[in-house]
C-alpha cells in the first residue's frame, strides 16, 4: 500500500468528519474521538486521498483499517491502494461486502466477534420497563432513593473535576489497574483535555453531596445514535452506574434512536456486562485479507 501516511491531527478533523459523514454504516472505532483518545497507545496514522480517509495503526505492529468515505461510489476494483492487496481489521460488514462482490475471488472475510458493537434502543434505556430490565430499575430505584444526588451536563468548567475523579477511579480499581486500564486512562485524559475542541462530545456527571462520583463521554456518531467511549463510577454507591447510564440518557440522548456502547473486545465480563442491557442489534466487523 504505497501511500504517504502521517499522524492524526486535529486540525484534520473537520476533513474526515466529511469523509465519515459519508460512510453508509458508521461504526463506534471510526468516530473522531476514539481515533483521537487512542492514536497515541495505537501509533495511528492516516492518508487523505481524492473520497476516502485511510487508516493504520503502528503498534504494536502496523495494521491497517478499513477506508473511511462514500463506499458505494468507488470501483474498488480499480483501486491503486488495493491492487497489491493487504490485510484489514475492524472492517465494517457492509464494507466487507462490498469489497467481495467487487473482487470477486480476492477477499477472504473472517468474524471479529470481539469488535461487533453493542447497540440499544433510547427509550428502553430510559425507561427501563418489563422483565428484561427489572435487575437495572431496581438497582437505579435503590440508588435514587438512598443518596442525595444531583445529575448534570458535562462542559468544559467540569474537566479538571473529571480528571480528578478518574484518578480517584484508578485508585479504587488499583487491583485491576493492568495496562490496559492504564492505556485507557491516558485516552480518557487525552479526550477530555480537547473537549471545547471536540464539538460532537457530549456528557453528564452525578454528583452527592458535592462530589463528582459518575460521568459519562459521548458523542454523536449521526442523527440517529450515539456512542458512549467512557463511563465510571464510585463503585462504593450501589446503582451507580444503572443510575449514570439512564440519567445521561434520559435528560441528553432523548433526540437519538440509539445507543453504541461499543464492543466487548473479547473480555467475558465485558460481554455478559453489555449483553444484560439488551442490546437490539450488533454492528458486526470482520478481519479481510485481499489478494494481490
Amino acid at each position: 500500500m504505497n501511500r504517504e501516511y502521517v499522524p492524526l491531527s486535529l486540525d484534520g478533523r473537520e476533513k474526515y468528519l466529511a469523509c465519515l459523514a459519508a460512510c453508509p454504516q458508521k461504526v463506534s472505532d471510526y468516530s473522531f474521538a476514539n481515533l483521537w483518545g487512542w492514536c497515541e497507545e495505537y501509533g495511528l496514522e492516516w492518508s487523505f486521498g481524492d473520497t476516502h480517509v485511510w487508516l493504520r495503526q503502528t503498534k504494536p505492529t502496523t495494521t491497517y483499517w478499513a477506508p473511511v468515505g462514500p463506499w458505494n461510489s468507488v470501483d474498488w476494483a480499480k483501486c491503486p491502494t488495493l491492487a497489491k492487496g493487504g490485510s484489514f481489521i475492524r472492517v465494517p460488514e457492509c464494507l466487507a461486502a462490498t469489497w467481495q462482490a467487487a473482487l470477486p475471488g480476492r477477499v477472504a472475510v473472517s468474524d471479529a466477534r470481539e469488535h461487533w458493537d453493542y447497540v440499544y434502543s433510547v427509550p428502553e434505556l430510559v425507561k427501563l420497563s418489563g422483565n428484561r430490565f427489572h435487575k437495572k430499575k431496581n438497582l437505579l430505584s435503590q440508588f435514587t432513593k438512598s443518596y442525595s444526588f444531583e445529575y448534570h451536563p458535562l462542559t468544559a468548567d467540569c474537566i479538571e473535576e473529571v480528571l480528578q475523579m478518574q484518578m480517584e477511579w484508578c485508585m479504587w480499581r488499583e487491583a485491576e489497574c493492568d495496562a490496559t486500564l492504564a492505556a485507557e486512562n491516558r485516552a480518557i485524559a487525552r479526550v477530555v483535555k480537547d473537549w471545547d475542541r471536540l464539538t460532537n462530545l457530549l456528557g453528564g456527571a452525578i454528583r452527592v453531596d458535592g462530589r463528582m462520583i459518575a460521568y459519562t463521554v459521548a458523542e454523536a456518531l449521526d442523527d440517529t445514535m450515539l456512542v458512549i467511549h467512557f463511563e465510571k463510577g464510585h463503585t462504593g454507591f450501589k446503582g451507580v452506574y444503572q443510575a449514570i447510564n439512564q440519567m445521561f440518557l434520559e435528560n441528553q440522548g432523548q433526540d437519538y434512536q440509539f445507543v453504541n456502547r461499543e464492543q466487548d473486545l473479547g473480555d467475558e465480563g465485558l460481554r455478559k456486562a453489555k449483553s444484560s442491557y439488551n442490546p437490539v442489534k450488533f454492528l458486526e466487523k470482520r478481519a479481510v485479507t485481499i489478494s494481490g
